[in-house]
């Protein structure tokens, strides 16, 4: 089986900084046309700015939040590159939740950006590329990747918000790879921890004491770099994996392996 993406067409969300970004400029460099979506239309530019319009990469900048933007966006895949392989949802957020906060939005804000924009962006791909499987009798049809997060089994209630959306994209994975693989679609998820994504490393800049519990608590004594997370992306994209579907790749470390509680002294 070949791990190459060469000339397949890739769209990464949140390819402005951190994780997505990582994948993104991985993906490119195997050789697949990519198409960088971020709200962050500055960091866009700052990243990819200096890319020829002749080249394999493009920028779309929008709020993926709306119908609008993500037919848009599309859109723009198919007038660049003429088809559309590989999605990579990778847009995500982490905030702090107080549970008793009857205040507190941000259940509802996550939802909406790590699971609701995934599934309609999904959707509208899968969309496509069931158009572009008219015309491909055999083989696979295309990947969609989803990004979540061990904070799905693994609970810390000041992060109820993100482990609710991370378990819920995680069912979405499932249930759309029942669904699309009649059609050919591959629908998988990595869940991670302990990676140095942009939300973490803003989460830890000004507490050191809870980046030093992570690496103690991570059995590889480290927080590990975007980047670590590229080749399974790959992987998942590629012809490699096309006997996978609906799985929830683990990619943390170890740290889900790990009870907190401690056994007594003797």
């Amino acid at each position: 089986m070949s791990f190459s993406v060469k000339g397949k067409t890739a769209i990464v969300t949140g390819a402005a900084s951190g994780i997505g970004l990582a994948i993104a400029r991985h993906l490119a460099d195997k050789g697949a046309n990519v198409v960088c979506a971020d709200v962050d239309e500055k960091n866009l530019v700052e990243e990819f700015g200096d890319a020829p319009e002749d080249g394999n990469v493009r920028i779309f900048a929008g709020d993926l939040r709306q119908r609008l933007t993500i037919a848009n966006l599309v859109s723009a895949t198919i007038d660049a590159f003429e088809q559309v392989d590989i999605l990579v949802n990778a847009a995500r957020k982490v905030e702090v939740t107080d549970a008793l906060d009857l205040e507190d939005r941000s259940v509802e804000n996550l939802l909406e950006q790590n699971l609701i924009t995934a599934l309609q962006l999904s959707q509208y791909v899968a969309k496509r590329m069931i158009k572009q499987a008219e015309n491909q009798p055999e083989g696979q049809v295309g990947a969609i990747i989803n990004l979540s997060s061990t904070a799905a089994r693994q609970i810390q209630p000041e992060l109820m918000g993100h482990a609710i959306a991370a378990a819920a994209l995680q069912q979405m994975t499932r249930s759309m790879a029942v669904v699309l693989a009649p059609h050919r679609i591959r629908v998988n998820a990595i869940a991670f921890g302990s990676v140095m994504s942009a939300s973490l490393r803003n989460l830890v800049a000004d507490n050191r004491e809870w980046r030093d519990n992570i690496r103690e608590h991570t059995p590889l004594g480290r927080i590990a770099a975007p980047n670590e997370l590229c080749e399974a992306v790959q992987f998942l994209a590629a012809d490699s994996s096309g006997f996978m579907t609906g799985e929830i790749m683990v990619i943390d470390g170890g740290r889900s392996l790990l009870d907190v509680v401690s056994a007594p002294a003797h």
